[in-house]
């Protein structure tokens, strides 16, 4: 018996399996066992519904979900991910080699083995550099654009099976679309009969026979219209196709294809198809978390996904990810360890085995019905409502995703990445910055508190007040030094400038090179740049840049009461003197040189009652 205490922590971050294997017990097993099975029944019509959209043969969706969920349960952190084939994924791999090689053909299937080793290997390489964060620059809006994009693909795709029609082969979406319109007196009735009935079953059992798994019923449904009309008109007149009989077998050993050419052909849509399955799969792994209370390792996430899209590709899988529907229905159904994921791909092979002949009767009408149900309820009609709404630049994203994906599958997701990342730098590159003034306050209350500044109402003629909300880098320099400079352009009095730093998020060093500049400016016209509330790390910034000593560290305070008593100072006696304005405290206390103000009960009291007076 291996004593895990005093195992080496290399040997948990090479077999990570090892941290929850103690806790398996008999009553673990027996959950894990039971959510197994059910995952396995769930699975198998997924399977061969996403195999058909991949364009390979309906085997291959379940080998997918075998080897590769064994290994990425082992290999991963979540305790209830469950990898395999899925639709985005599937319908990715059918758009990047259909125009390579025929779907179905040795040469298709050897060029997707290649692709899901190179996209193995990618997930892999990116997981040992721990670069699991880069998931996080992938917005929710881009996820939910790029999908919407993808069921219409899959709905698209499926035409010709559902309406028995020919279609040329990887045909853009308005080709499909104008191929149809142009073809609907070649509809074949009894295809598209088969093709309802499934639909309108597989809706209905979705929504009144929730304990059933819908697709298994559509399909029975299906297969049985289909027989009835083969048997009442013969099946050279209804001209129905089935799927044919799976392969009952274990997942054979297969060798992708390591030509140059292969590679050359899938090295980017490998990379597409490794960024979108880790994003699935941690952001599912992350949703399953939060229920479960337990803490996902991006990074252990990616090297599970790299290694088991590595052994798929070995055995006759094509590229997975975490599925979303098989992770929900696996904590649903009780499972407690990374355990219950691996037994369901046993469970799974068994069923297979099984019921592999049956296929045979599964008419090809009702797997494109089938098809359309899932790509239906892909689409978030929610959450893209919510955006539409609310998000001006967020539907920006999303249309522009959306169109991108239905143009090319493989660059859509990289458009709306990009151009969410370009609004993310617009807001970032113009912070919010505020004029503020004292809030009212009793005279002699050392309290000093800030408010944003209210048009028409009174500010010190010396010195301006700013808060930064944001942060000071190379790419703000430009909106901020424009609001430094409007300060004293709108009023040249106005030769003193005080920032309120608090909210300033952090400072680079184009950002610490304008605050000595403007610092350097001030003074030549006769005032200052003062800093109050700075953080720790914009001080280490400007000390690190050397500009501190160009700011001057006499200028630079923790406090706004200590602030205030060395600005008033410095500012202009004569000013001061005939101000009626006297917004700060020390306003009423003594001129700038010292020289005591007198003042009346009744100004006092009018002060006080006056709401701009601190």
């Amino acid at each position: 018996m291996i004593d895990l205490k005093a195992c080496p922590l290399w040997l948990f971050r090479l077999l990570p399996f090892l941290r929850w294997w103690p806790g398996v017990t008999p009553q673990t097993l027996k959950a894990d066992s039971v959510a197994a099975l059910t995952g396995a029944l769930v699975v198998l019509p997924q399977a061969v519904a996403f195999a058909t959209i991949a364009g390979l043969p309906p085997e291959y969706g379940l080998y997918a979900a075998m080897v590769p969920a064994i290994v990425a349960a082992l290999w991963g952190s979540s305790w209830h991910l469950v990898s395999g084939p899925t639709t985005a994924i599937s319908i990715v791999v059918f758009a990047s080699i259909s125009p390579l090689a025929e779907p179905g053909s040795p040469q298709f299937i050897g060029l997707v083995l290649t692709l899901t080793l190179l996209a193995g290997l990618i997930q892999l390489a990116m997981g040992l550099a721990r670069l699991g964060a880069l998931v996080n620059f992938i917005s929710h809006t881009v996820i939910i654009g790029f999908t919407a994009g993808a069921a219409i693909l899959i709905a698209s795709s499926q035409i010709k099976n559902f309406f028995g029609l020919d279609m040329p082969r990887g045909a853009h979406f308005h080709e499909v679309l104008i191929h149809f319109g142009t073809h609907v007196a070649d509809i074949q009735p009894w295809v598209m009969t088969v093709g309802v009935v499934t639909l309108v079953s597989g809706m209905l059992a979705k929504r009144y026979l929730k304990k059933l798994p819908y697709m298994i019923v559509a399909m029975v449904v299906g297969s049985v219209t289909a027989a009835i009309l083969d048997v009442q008109l013969g099946a050279e007149q209804t001209g129905i196709r089935t799927v044919g009989a799976l392969a009952a077998s274990f997942p054979p050993l297969s060798v992708p294809d390591f030509s140059l050419s292969a590679i050359h052909q899938t090295l980017f849509p490998a990379t597409i198809i490794a960024i979108l399955a880790l994003t699935e799969a941690v952001a599912i792994a992350r949703s399953v978390a939060i229920k479960s209370d337990q803490r996902i390792d991006s990074n252990q996430e990616f090297i599970g996904q790299g290694l088991s899209n590595i052994a798929g590709s070995f055995f006759s899988g094509y590229a997975s990810s975490g599925s979303f529907n098989r992770s929900g229905v696996n904590y649903a159904a009780g499972a407690k360890t990374p355990l219950a994921a691996a037994l369901s791909a046993v469970f799974l092979l068994l069923i297979v085995l099984l019921v592999a002949p049956l296929a045979a009767y599964l008419p090809v009408p009702s797997m494109a019905a089938i098809l359309f149900i899932v790509a239906w309820g892909l689409i978030d009609f929610h959450h893209v409502g919510e955006i539409f709404r609310r998000h001006k630049r967020e539907s920006t994203v999303l249309v522009l995703t959306f169109v991108g994906t239905l143009i090319d599958l493989e660059k859509g997701i990289f458009l709306g990445i990009l151009v969410s990342l370009l609004f993310y730098l617009y807001r970032t590159s113009r912070p919010t910055i505020r004029e503020l003034v004292p809030l009212a306050a009793e005279l002699g209350n050392p309290r000093r508190k800030f408010v944003p500044h209210d048009i028409g109402a009174p500010t010190c003629p010396q010195m301006a007040i700013l808060r930064i909300e944001g942060s000071i880098f190379f790419g703000a320099v430009e909106h901020v030094q424009q609001h430094f400079r409007n300060v004293d352009e709108a009023d040249p009095k106005k030769k003193n400038l005080l920032i309120a730093a608090r909210p300033i998020g952090f400072v680079d060093l184009a950002g610490a090179e304008l605050l000595a500049k403007e610092a350097t400016r001030r003074r030549k016209l006769g005032g200052g740049l003062y800093l109050v509330g700075v953080q720790p790390d914009f001080c280490e910034m400007l000390r690190r840049s050397g500009q501190v000593d160009t700011v001057g560290e006499d200028q630079i305070f923790r406090h706004k009461g200590d602030a205030l008593q060395s600005i008033y100072a410095r500012l202009d006696n004569e000013i001061c003197r005939t101000c009626k304005v006297r917004i700060f405290h020390e306003c009423h206390v003594a001129l700038p040189d010292g020289t005591p103000r007198s003042i009346s009960d009744r100004e006092l009291a009018e002060l006080a009652a006056t709401p701009t007076a601190a």
